[in-house]
């Protein structure tokens, strides 16, 4: 090892000494972890609303949730329940990043998809397969492993208004992406769009809430800060629509599984490309990023596939509704 790769091992080593030293950081983990917690539940609610929502209205929501739709969702007890439960996660997951860093906070919303995986399986009956199973260990597996050569690695910088500038950007392309590909083929989209489309802009909303909260902390509430803040709430409220949309078309642990993969991946990856916090990173854990990155998302892909409440849905998994008294083989659904 040369000495200057021993000096930037040893300086890595040093900070992330430090980090966990911070009582900050130790406070921002439990209140990770109960937004984990909150999110799980809330998910939980919202899908049994928007289930109840569909029946009450006989039309189907997975091509988009209609106006008529989104007014009876605020009706039902449960989705009102449900979005109280996701606003303490949201209370929870700012709290914990006012004194934790972004790289630390998002990946622990992973746990919520365990959570959630045995809250559906308990409320559906739809027990979890060997390979749904393994779906989830992608995602969980390959978030984590992402997320820990990030902790390592990556130095948490003040953001610039440049740079600010540039996030801003990016996400206001991605919006007009997902809005045109919604509005061209939303008849088409499935679980999986919807999906990967607010894990996308809550990666966003993630990154701006710590530039927001920094801003605020250091006093620089200016009209930079305020455009975030219109851009974050724009950013929030489609990603709501679009989970509200997948609540529809595919069972609460897909949403959950595309959310704590692709949000941390999101705001991971501008920290990297656009704030430069992995310039210091060697080429072989740029590498394992891209790996454990192809993993998470193999897994997502994975669950949307053979979850056992989509394979049912979808007549293409035999599970058995009943019997008849005279002992025949019992139907399946039709």
């Amino acid at each position: 090892m040369s000495a200057g790769a021993w000096m930037t091992s040893a300086e890595v080593g040093d900070q992330l000494v430090g980090a966990f030293q911070n009582p900050g950081l130790l406070l921002g983990i439990p209140l990770a972890l109960a937004g984990a917690v909150f999110m799980s539940l809330g998910a939980q609610y919202q899908h049994r609303g928007v289930e109840k929502v569909e029946r009450l209205s006989g039309a189907d929501g997975a091509n988009g949730l209609s106006v008529e739709q989104l007014k009876r969702l605020l009706t039902r007890p449960s989705w009102i329940l449900g979005t109280l439960m996701l606003g303490l996660a949201i209370v929870c997951q700012l709290a914990a990043l006012s004194v934790a860093p972004l790289i630390v906070v998002q990946p622990l919303g992973a746990i919520a998809l365990v959570i959630t995986t045995l809250l559906n399986a308990r409320v559906s009956g739809h027990a979890p397969t060997r390979r749904s199973l393994i779906a989830i260990g992608a995602c969980v597996g390959g978030i984590f492993i992402f997320v820990f050569f990030a902790a390592i690695f990556a130095v948490e910088q003040d953001i610039t208004d440049r740079e600010l500038f540039v996030i801003l950007a990016i996400l206001l392309v991605v919006i007009i992406v997902l809005g045109g590909f919604w509005l061209v083929l939303r008849h088409r989209m499935r679980a999986l769009f919807y999906v990967v489309g607010a894990g996308i802009l809550y990666g966003f909303v993630a990154t701006l809430a710590k530039a927001v909260i920094k801003r605020v902390q250091a006093g620089e509430f200016d009209w930079v800060t305020l455009v975030c803040v219109i851009a974050l709430v724009a950013a929030s409220a489609v990603g709501a629509y679009f989970v509200q949309t997948a609540y529809s078309s595919g069972p609460p642990d897909l949403v959950i599984a595309g959310l704590t993969v692709v949000d941390p991946m999101i705001a991971v990856l501008i920290g990297m490309l656009v704030l430069g916090e992995a310039a210091a990173a060697p080429p072989w854990v740029l590498v394992c990023f891209g790996i454990a990155g192809a993993i998470a998302v193999w897994g997502v892909v994975g669950l949307a596939r053979y979850h056992p409440q989509v394979l049912s849905e979808s007549q293409e998994l035999g599970i058995v509704r009943g019997s008849d008294d005279s002992g025949s083989e019992p139907e399946k659904d039709q």
